[in-house]
């Protein structure tokens, strides 16, 4: 036990010494002007390629191919090797290696979509673009009344939000709702891009029946099962210990599929934080967890989303399709965990389950109408506030700025 303790304490320090020799290296780098054609892209802290930053990256060098060699991805030294055989054509970097110190320092422009430590220093001349990854229900940054987090103070984590936002030269808002909360919960003062999120173009592109079809057929297996999405959010308080958390199935297969079509199949998408091990024993062939792929690609096969307080909910609307809201501990989410910034009960746009049995009644309407009837008139409500800045195009309008920006 004390040798293992030892050893840990070695490798904390270790970490320490070369963080601080590189943050000198970078401290060094960033004095010099930046390269105008450099850019670097970060999705989710380096844990994949994927979501706005991946969207954009596609964007600039389909219209700009010469940039696919200074244009770069930012990626965790543990996911380094899978991405790159995934994604051969593009060009990666491990997160503070050597060649990413130099990188961050000489690129003209940054995208990410998840905040940068705040010991990282940025060039002067660095554009940072924040994309951010999803309209805000529950409270965020400063508005969080309380922080659960392990490791975080309530306090300290406002602060660390208003000093990193007070580095973003251009923050995307999704919708005129997420610019409010925005500006709230980050104390957001610099220029903001109205534009929808990148991630969402596909969603007007490729909504069409004939490559829905390939993508069920690509990913479930058949190109005219009834695909259920089942995407709930991450509880902060129910951590096994830093950056480690719970998941657990909050209904019973058996049950769920006695409620549905013959030819349902239900896909799985928990939370990056939640990656762990799921049970579906017994219910391989009707249960896909695709915790990895891109969940643009889920949605455009969901015939209905079922979820809680997460984010897809909006992005999803862009479809205009059912959705059911299974919130079993909506009265601890809502008043003790995180707090919602509007009247979650009011405005979700299908039926509200609490219990298993809501689950079930839901689920038989569903089978029965393959919408919520009841509910069209609240979807499309729900569709025009949340994706009125939704063209298909804010890709194409976050690249206009990155132009711009390298051209100065």
């Amino acid at each position: 036990m004390m040798m293992t303790s030892l050893k840990a304490r070695f490798v904390k320090g270790l970490k320490l010494i070369i963080r601080y020799g590189l943050i000198v290296i970078n401290d060094g780098f960033i004095c010099f002007k930046p390269n105008p054609k450099l850019t670097i892209f970060e999705s989710f802290n380096g844990n994949d390629i994927n979501d706005n930053p991946a969207a954009i990256y596609r964007e600039l060098v389909t219209h700009h191919p010469e940039l696919r060699q200074t244009a770069y991805f930012s990626v965790k030294p543990r996911v380094y090797a899978e991405l790159r055989q995934r994604y051969p054509e593009i060009k990666l970097l491990r997160r503070f290696s050597l060649k990413w110190v130099w990188v961050m320092a000489h690129a003209k422009v940054w995208v990410f979509n998840s905040r940068m430590p705040q010991w990282w220093r940025k060039n002067r001349q660095t554009t940072y673009i924040q994309t951010w990854h999803g309209t805000p229900l529950k409270r965020l940054g400063v508005d969080i009344e309380h922080v659960a987090i392990p490791g975080n103070t309530t306090e300290d984590y406002g602060r660390q939000f208003i000093r990193e936002a007070a580095r973003w030269q251009y923050l995307i808002a999704p919708n005129a709702f997420s610019k409010k909360v925005f500006r709230s919960a980050f104390q957001f003062h610099n220029e903001f891009l109205p534009v929808g999120y990148p991630r969402n173009d596909v969603l007007y592109r490729d909504n069409q029946p004939a490559t829905v079809a390939q993508i069920k057929k690509k990913l479930v297996g058949s190109a005219t099962a009834t695909v259920i999405l089942y995407a709930p959010t991450w509880r902060d308080d129910d951590a096994i210990k830093a950056g480690r958390y719970h998941f657990k199935l909050p209904f019973d297969l058996g049950h769920f599929f006695e409620h549905v079509s013959a030819d349902t199949i239900l896909v799985l998408r928990p939370h990056y934080l939640v990656k762990d091990h799921i049970d579906i024993t017994g219910f391989e062939d009707r249960v896909k967890i695709l915790a990895d792929n891109d969940i643009a690609q889920l949605y455009l096969m969901a015939d209905l989303l079922i979820t809680d307080y997460s984010s897809v909910m909006f992005d999803y609307a862009n479809l205009e399709r059912p959705m059911l809201f299974y919130a079993y501990d909506l009265a601890h989410y809502r008043d003790e965990l995180r707090g919602f910034y509007f009247n979650y009960q009011a405005e979700i746009p299908g039926p509200l389950a609490t219990t298993e049995s809501d689950l079930h009644a839901a689920l038989d309407t569903f089978y029965q109408d393959r919408c919520f009837p009841a509910y069209r008139a609240a979807l499309m409500g729900f569709s025009q506030k949340y994706c009125g800045w939704e063209t298909g195009r804010a890709s194409a309008e976050v690249v206009k700025i990155m132009e711009q920006e390298m051209t100065k």
